[in-house]
C-alpha cells in the first residue's frame, strides 16, 4: 500500500518541519500586515529607507541557487551533485553578505528593532530567514558529503523552503 508520505522526495521529518518553519512565517507575516493596517503612513515612511534594491538582488541570488539545488537532485554523478550543492550554499553565502550590507547601513543609520514597529518585524523576520539560510547552507554541506539521492533530495526541499519563503517576505515587506 502506498501512502502520500512515500510520494515525497527526501524524508517525512524534513517535511514536517518545513510545514511548520512555512506556518511560523506566515503568521509573522500575517502579524505583520495586521500591525501595518494600523499604521500604514508609518510602516510606508520606514518603508523608504530600505534597499529594495539589494533586496532584489537577493531575490535573484536565491532563486538561481535554487535552480542548482534541484540540478544537485537530478545530477548524473556524485560529483556532479557536490558541485551543484556547492553552488547553491555559495550563493547562499552571497545572500547573507549582501543582507549584511543591508543591516549595517541601517546601523550605521541608527536604525534599532526600536525605531518603528516596521523594523521589529523587518529585523525579526529577515533575520529569522537568515539564520534559516545559514541553516540551509549547513544541510547543503551535510547532504553533499555522502551525496545519495534522498538526502540530496531531503536539503534540496529545505533549500526551496528559505527560497519561498523569501519570495514571499520580498514583495510583503519592501514592495507593498
Amino acid at each position: 500500500m502506498t501512502t502520500p508520505a512515500k510520494g515525497l522526495p527526501g524524508e517525512l521529518m524534513m517535511w514536517v518541519l518545513i510545514f511548520s518553519e512555512l506556518a511560523v512565517f506566515g503568521a509573522g507575516l500575517v502579524a505583520f500586515v495586521g500591525v501595518r493596517l494600523t499604521d500604514p503612513a508609518g510602516f510606508a515612511n520606514a518603508q523608504d529607507a530600505l534597499m529594495v534594491e539589494l533586496a532584489g538582488l537577493n531575490t535573484i541570488i536565491l532563486v538561481t541557487s535554487g535552480l542548482f539545488a534541484a540540478l544537485a537532485c537530478i545530477a548524473d554523478t556524485k560529483r556532479a551533485a557536490r558541485m551543484w550543492l556547492g553552488a547553491a550554499s555559495l550563493l547562499g553565502v552571497a545572500f547573507l553578505w549582501i543582507k549584511g550590507i543591508e543591516y549595517s547601513a541601517k546601523a550605521a543609520d541608527g536604525i534599532t528593532f526600536e525605531t518603528h514597529s516596521f523594523y521589529t518585524f523587518y529585523y525579526l523576520l529577515t533575520g529569522f530567514h537568515a539564520a534559516h539560510v545559514i541553516a540551509g547552507i549547513v544541510i547543503l554541506g551535510l547532504v553533499g558529503w555522502s551525496a545519495q539521492p534522498r538526502t540530496i533530495q531531503t536539503g534540496a526541499a529545505f533549500w526551496h523552503m528559505v527560497d519561498l519563503v523569501w519570495v514571499l517576505l520580498f514583495p510583503v515587506i519592501y514592495l507593498l
